[in-house]
């Protein structure tokens, strides 16, 4: 689109069709996250496996899953965004129906680990950060919400699904399952999904055609790395990604794939205790929405901070909610946890806009990262835990004094609204590209 053409004009802004079939691919995705906290026990009783052993495979998983998510909003710099979906919705499609022939631990390691990791990772929340950034000026914090919504929301609706196909046909039609779900949306993605504004002769929604930054072609891990160098000499770089480690580690890396097995040790079928989930993932998509529309009018360090902090005391409260029957103080801590669970994103990507300018998303994808490696420590440690105590007990207990910490590093964020002197965001987008590349 040049300076001179004037923008198409649509019915419907195209921004929102790119956000929706977004939405679509990051719920496909996140579909197979739904198997692992399921089948932890079909895998105990089949192959012999501790839980230590499974949780090291689903803790490789979370790790490169958050690892690649700066590399690949690099790679849609260079590549563009439709490419990338669609190869890491065939690689995430290839690595869960491969692991109906696994025989042996390594195997699980390699593909729920390394492939479905790196699959799902090039998507991930680099993805919500890369779309809200080019397509949209205004609802950028609405927008971010409903994203990240649908891929957390996408680990756990999936779970009662899950459930009774492992227990109507084994645990390999579950795995299957997922790899159609991915398949399914790929169409889509190559249907609906555009890298750019221009591409379609319009400008972003709410924005102008200034807003519509030059892409990088070329350097995608070098501008990866550069963006990690930029944010490790800034303050609000490590409280952010501090922040977020421990949010992995009491949602994806904890809650996710031991809840179920927690609830079952205390004689909870195995069913409700992934219908529970599902409710969380419902009551996700109402709090991260809501997230979304405070983040527009409301401090996001305040925001973090209560989210953060009544995440922990909940974590506290939960070991004596489990047992046999379902009670209404559990149905209490699941409908709180699930307006919680990734509310913390929208006020988290702003923070890192504000701070870091048009290197955000990529600069938000090493935040990101932490969060992983926090859910992998976690995903690792809680299994650990169990073995050798044999409870969770211990693992909830850390996990909320952690928050708690994490709700105190957010409020010792400094506001940065205005741009520091000599550091004024660039206006137009070659030099906007420019400063992406090579600041």
């Amino acid at each position: 689109m040049t300076a001179s053409a004037p923008p198409r004009t649509y019915r419907i802004h195209p921004a929102w069709w790119v956000a929706g079939v977004t939405f679509l691919a990051l719920v496909g995705a996140a579909a197979f996250r739904a198997v692992p906290g399921v089948l932890i026990d079909p895998l105990r009783e089949e192959f012999g496996w501790s839980v230590t052993t499974i949780s090291a495979a689903v803790a490789v998983n979370m790790a490169l899953y958050g690892l690649t998510a700066p590399f690949a909003a690099a790679l849609m710099e260079r590549f563009g965004i439709r490419r990338v979906v669609i190869g890491a919705l065939l690689l995430t499609a290839a690595g869960s129906g491969l692991t109906v022939f696994m025989t042996a631990s390594w195997q699980l390691v390699l593909l729920w680990g390394v492939v479905v990791g790196l699959g799902t990772g090039s998507m991930a929340l680099a993805l919500v950060a890369t779309v809200t950034g080019r397509w949209f000026v205004a609802r950028r914090g609405l927008v971010s919400g409903v994203l990240t919504a649908g891929g957390a929301t996408g680990q756990l609706v999936f779970l009662p699904l899950v459930a009774w196909a492992d227990q109507t046909w084994g645990w390999r039609s579950a795995s299957l399952g997922t790899t159609v779900a991915a398949l399914a949306v790929v169409p889509l993605v190559a249907w609906l999904l555009r890298d750019r504004p221009r591409d379609l002769g319009v400008t972003p929604y709410g924005g102008t055609p200034a807003d519509d930054v030059d892409p990088v072609r070329t350097g995608a891990a070098r501008t990866a790395l550069r963006g990690l160098a930029q944010g490790a000499r800034r303050r609000p770089f490590w409280l952010l990604a501090g922040g977020f480690f421990i949010c992995g580690m009491s949602t994806n890396g904890l809650v996710q794939p031991h809840f179920i097995p927690a609830a079952h040790d205390h004689g909870m079928p195995v069913t409700t205790a992934a219908g529970l989930l599902a409710v969380v993932g419902i009551f996700d998509i109402a709090g991260t929405v809501l997230s979304g529309w405070l983040t527009d009018r409301v401090d996001p360090r305040v925001l973090l901070l209560a989210y953060y902090g009544l995440r922990g005391f909940s974590l506290f409260l939960l070991p004596p909610l489990f047992g046999p029957e379902l009670h209404v103080s559990m149905v209490a801590f699941i409908v709180f946890y699930g307006l919680d669970w990734v509310a913390t994103v929208p006020p988290t990507l702003a923070l890192c806009r504000e701070h870091f300018g048009v290197r955000a998303p990529v600069v938000f994808g090493w935040v990101f990262a932490a969060h992983q490696l926090g859910s992998a420590v976690a995903a690792f440690g809680g299994g650990v835990i169990r073995d050798v105590t044999g409870s969770y007990d211990l693992a909830w207990f850390l996990a909320g004094g952690l928050c708690l910490g994490a709700a105190a590093m957010s409020v010792a964020i400094r506001r940065n609204l205005p741009p520091a002197a000599g550091e004024a965001l660039p206006t137009d987008r070659q030099a906007a590209a420019a400063a992406q590349a090579h600041g």
